[in-house]
């Protein structure tokens, strides 16, 4: 379907459909985040995780003015990745503050890993846009001041959110795999990308790598 006033021809399937699970993961982390800064224990911690959630949606109205430069509505773009991530939220209900910050810091930076390698095979304004919302909003120093001194207090916090970071990668894995498997384009794009048939697999060693420095820098290595 067309979008009045687009600009540009329409670009591959592969790059649509990195746009529009980008988009969808944008306006859920704002969803996330203005929810989690309700219930926030502090005012600095519900400021914080509101400037967040203010730069998510920012985010997602840069990718969806770009899809409609393409003639491409966002709410198309987005559709076949609203079950796979709705479905990852769904099984990393945070049950804490901590957890919501450690999600926020930990599965969302998982997240950006993926898409950000994919980027890196993607040219011109829509390479720099995708590189541009995957961007740290700033705010990633207080997530691990906050969750780095609550995890030296007390071990038994420690060792649970170590467990809940392990599980946010776990859960973050099973539903990239997921994607991928689903959506054909986007696979051959990533091995054609990397030129290597394993380029996924690769891909998935490099995320856990970064995963794991992520878990250190929090005080849950």
């Amino acid at each position: 379907m067309a979008t009045a006033g687009a600009s540009h021809e329409a670009p591959p399937q592969a790059i649509v459909d990195l746009l529009g699970v980008l988009a969808y993961g944008e306006l859920s982390a704002f969803d996330r985040l203005a929810e989690d800064a309700r219930r926030a224990p502090t005012l600095s911690g519900r400021a914080a995780l509101s400037a967040m959630a203010a730069a998510e949606i920012g985010h997602f109205r840069m990718l969806q003015e770009h899809l409609a430069s393409f003639g491409v509505p966002v709410e198309e773009a987005m559709a076949p990745f609203v079950e796979p991530l709705d479905a990852y939220h769904a099984a990393t209900a945070p049950r804490s503050w901590l957890e919501s910050l450690v999600k926020a810091y930990v599965g969302d930076g998982i997240a950006a890993d993926f898409y950000r390698e994919v980027a890196e095979w993607v040219s011109g304004p829509t390479g720099d846009l995708v590189r541009h919302v995957l961007a740290d909003t700033g705010h990633s120093a207080f997530a691990e001041r906050e969750v780095r001194a609550a995890a030296e207090a007390d071990q038994q916090v420690h060792d649970r959110l170590a467990l809940w970071g392990r599980r946010l990668f776990g859960e973050a894995v099973t539903q990239a795999q997921r994607v991928i498997a689903e959506r054909d384009e986007l696979a051959k794009f990533i091995v054609a990308g990397s030129g290597d048939l394993a380029g996924i697999g690769g891909l998935l060693r490099r995320m856990q790598a970064n995963h794991s420095e992520r878990m250190s820098r929090l005080g849950l290595d």
